[in-house]
């Protein structure tokens, strides 16, 4: 947040407007305002259809997943892949989204990230449960990600999204903390929730 332009007293979010059109904006709009400071860079956010959502924040818990996540994956990614966190994943002009994980082929590279290029998004869920298995998944099911996996930060449980397609994923399966969680772009990185060692 801006604590030079903006009241430190003044809400976050509003309601507002509600039912009343709103000005829509682009991804590069947004990513001038953060390069010019008007945005603080840190700020958690996404951008929906030209809507900007504010994120919840992170609890501890989730933390302590997504980290020993990236511990586990990161030394066992085969040559060929790579692994974005906690990146701007541009999905169109006026959509992106903040996902865990994403992962990519090191031949598409990074610049290329798009929902073609994507093999995965990861998301690593605790106060925004709902919103990940909802309204998110069909986002990420409209654009055509391949595979999403939503892993509830309290139980270790997987909701795993395979099969997009306009109306949602096709297919969705329940992974629970003590069952394989395969990958199935990459079967090196497979492994039981369970057994992950928490940071």
């Amino acid at each position: 947040m801006n604590e030079v332009l903006r009241p430190p007293d003044l809400p976050l979010t509003t309601q507002a407007a509600e039912g009343l059109m709103r000005r829509r904006w682009s991804v590069a709009e947004i990513e001038a305002m953060v390069k010019a400071g008007v945005i603080a860079e840190d700020e958690r956010f996404e951008l929906i259809g030209g809507e900007v959502v504010p994120m919840s924040p992170k609890g501890l818990r989730h933390e302590r997943i997504k980290v020993s996540l990236a511990l586990y994956w990161v030394p066992r990614l085969p040559g060929d892949l790579a692994v974005a966190q906690e990146t701007t994943f541009r999905l169109d002009p006026d959509t992106f989204l903040e996902p865990d994980f994403v992962f990519f082929r090191r031949a598409d590279g990074l610049a290329n990230l798009s929902a073609e290029t994507a093999l995965a998004a990861v998301e690593v869920s605790d106060s925004s449960l709902v919103y990940d298995l909802g309204r998110k998944a069909r986002l990420y099911a409209a654009f055509g990600i391949r595979e999403v996996l939503v892993i509830e930060a309290d139980g270790l449980v997987t909701h795993v999204h395979r099969s997009p397609g306009p109306e949602g994923f096709r297919e969705k399966v329940t992974i629970g903390p003590d069952e394989p969680l395969r990958l199935g772009f990459a079967p090196a990185l497979d492994l039981r929730l369970r057994d992950l060692p928490l940071v």
